[in-house]
């Protein structure tokens, strides 16, 4: 294929569920010769991912195949987390069960299929995979083992056996974020109520505190997710326990957070975690999305373009307990699945305000995430 029409190639990632054949139909699959944009959907309940052409207009989607996620026998507790080189040409997968196998994928630009290059087993299950900007890492953060763990990637594209670093880090660790200079790291780790802070060394791959190490958040606060603009001059911090949403200014020659604001979803009683899950800035900076799992329902903020903070301008029902959702290239469509409702809804984002519109349900595979 030529190089400018593998330009024009887009692919979007969703550590999501799957829709199964028998909604997509194998008489649509014309759509697989030349996907316009190419998602990539996790199901940890069938342990596989499913690859499907989205229309650029319409947001529709259709399946081009599934692709199986292998290297245990043992089931994908609640997730099966995924990660997307930079570079959109390759993608990587763990099974959270032993020997916890990250398999290797290579993406076929011309059809979005996938192409299964190598497992690794890691050193633990991970909630979260991250790939540095240069492709040459795996960053990866584990809930259940209290750790960060970067990995070599080899000039084939597949995950090395031997970690570069492990790092041990208080209760939950849920996320880690790469700056787009590819030079600072963020882990939220809720069980600390605090968002480490590291250097990252592009070439060895190691981790490094930076000064101060971490920042911390509201006591029971629960930091989960964290997400950069596209500026890259304010980070974004969702908190699992009491549903907020923190601004942080990063400074720009030290890559440290400053806080300057919390919003408040109003989803948490006080008593009971709120579960907020996932958040999301669109592609061209103007809007701020998050997940909350016990209401069923997406938050939406407008950014100020000066000071980064966002401005409510909606709350919209999704899928039942919405785990992950994430949104397309070109800011038009977000994507958002339930983990109880095995389905998922495709959402219209109004380019002048925001609002979302849900336009389509498909039904997912068992345990989207």
């Amino acid at each position: 294929m030529a190089r400018k029409q593998l330009r024009r190639r887009r692919v979007l990632q969703l550590g999501l569920g799957a829709l199964p054949l028998s909604l997509i139909g194998a008489s649509r699959a014309m759509a697989a010769d030349s996907p316009e944009t190419t998602v990539y959907v996790s199901n940890a309940g069938s342990k596989d991912i499913y690859v499907l052409a989205m229309n650029r207009t319409t947001g529709a989607l259709t399946l081009i195949e599934k692709t199986p996620v292998p290297g245990t026998d043992k089931p994908s507790p609640a997730s099966l987390p995924m990660a997307l080189a930079p570079n959109k040409r390759f993608v990587y997968a763990q099974l959270r069960s032993p020997p916890y196998p990250v398999s290797s994928f290579a993406i076929d630009h011309s059809t979005g299929r996938l192409t299964q290059l190598g497992v690794t087993p890691l050193i633990d299950q991970m909630a979260y995979l991250n790939v540095d900007r240069a492709g040459r890492h795996l960053l990866a953060a584990s809930y259940v083992g209290a750790k960060v763990a970067s990995y070599p990637i080899d000039a084939r594209n597949i995950v090395q056996e031997t970690p570069t670093q492990i790092i041990d880090t208080k209760p939950k660790a849920h996320c880690i974020y790469i700056d787009a200079a590819n030079r600072n790291a963020y882990v939220p780790v809720l069980g600390g109520d605090e968002i480490l802070q590291f250097k990252f060394d592009a070439g060895s791959g190691k981790l490094i505190p930076n000064d101060p190490p971490a920042v911390a958040t509201k006591p029971g606060a629960g930091p989960r997710h964290l997400t950069i603009h596209p500026n890259g001059r304010w980070a974004y911090l969702i908190t699992e326990t009491t549903a907020t949403i923190g601004t942080y200014a990063i400074d720009k020659e030290k890559g440290t957070l400053a806080e300057v604001a919390f919003v408040d979803t109003g989803d948490y009683n006080g008593k009971e975690s709120a579960a907020a899950s996932d958040i999301h800035v669109t592609p061209n900076g103007k809007f701020l999305y998050g997940a909350v799992r016990t209401t069923s329902s997406l938050h939406g903020y407008s950014i100020d373009p000066d000071k980064g903070t966002p401005t409510p301008i909606g709350t919209w029902p999704t899928e039942k307990t919405p785990r992950g959702f994430n949104i397309d290239p070109r800011s038009k469509f977000l994507l958002s699945v339930g983990m109880d409702s095995a389905g998922m809804t495709v959402h219209a984002i109004d380019q002048e305000n925001g609002k979302l519109n849900a336009i389509e349900h498909y039904p997912m595979g068992a345990q989207p995430n």
